[in-house]
């Protein structure tokens, strides 16, 4: 009996690839808990694209997307700087900021960040416009073990969440890839058409952990 229990924790507990078509994850509370862990088996990155949509009403420091290996926390990290009005992009602990968005509150916007170890540069695109490239960090690859998180930005591998830092409102639409996506792509994505889904995570096929007070839930739609 003891066996058959520990099965099925164990079988509760392992992540299987789900199509997440038209659903969106939702974080209805601040708290240092409530985190969504992505899942993939990658550890070594040359280049990264992220591509995400996202609706809160936040006036305050949140994270949109957290990737941390053992010796950088902030080795791949999207952050809302609210109080420069800017949005900051990590590349292996060093960031740029970006800011003259229409960072508006209570709607959907599209986002979209690339990085190029070899070249260092950064570019970020919000709803549907390319910022110039920015430099920020060159030279090494993100390796190690892949820790992603959405709702969190971590301050340590896996952890040091803060309460004041954590994301409410909801996430949906989250793509990764191994490469700087081109801007045509990113455009389709923008637009919500035909794109090439990420090869390291693809919403339609994602692997992932809930933990704490976060719900699946179909994503609203405007009606007319």
């Amino acid at each position: 009996m003891a066996f058959f229990l520990l099965l099925v924790m164990l079988t509760s507990c392992a992540a299987s690839p789900q199509d997440l078509s038209g659903k969106m994850f939702t974080f209805p509370e601040k708290t240092n808990t409530a985190r969504v862990e992505l899942m993939t088996p990658r550890d070594n990155f040359t280049a990264v694209t992220v591509c995400l949509r996202f609706f809160t009403d936040a006036k305050r420091d949140h994270p949109l997307f957290s990737l941390a290996t053992p010796s950088k926390d902030n080795d791949f990290l999207i952050f809302r700087h609210a109080t420069k009005d800017a949005i900051n992009v990590f590349a292996r602990n060093s960031y740029v900021a970006y800011t003259e968005h229409e960072y508006k509150l209570n709607m959907w916007h599209s986002l979209c960040a690339t990085w190029d170890s070899e070249s260092g540069l950064v570019q970020l695109w919000f709803d549907g416009q390319p910022s110039i490239r920015k430099y920020t960090n060159a030279g090494s690859n993100i390796q190690g073990r892949t820790i992603i998180i959405l709702g969190q930005e971590q301050d340590s591998h896996g952890g040091g969440f803060d309460l004041n830092q954590s994301f409410v409102g909801m996430l949906s639409d989250v793509h990764m890839w191994d490469f700087t996506l081109p801007s045509c792509e990113i455009q389709k994505y923008m637009e919500e058409l035909n794109f090439r889904p990420g090869n390291v995570l693809s919403w339609s096929a994602l692997e992932f952990q809930k933990t704490g007070q976060v719900l699946l839930d179909n994503k609203e739609m405007i009606c007319y």
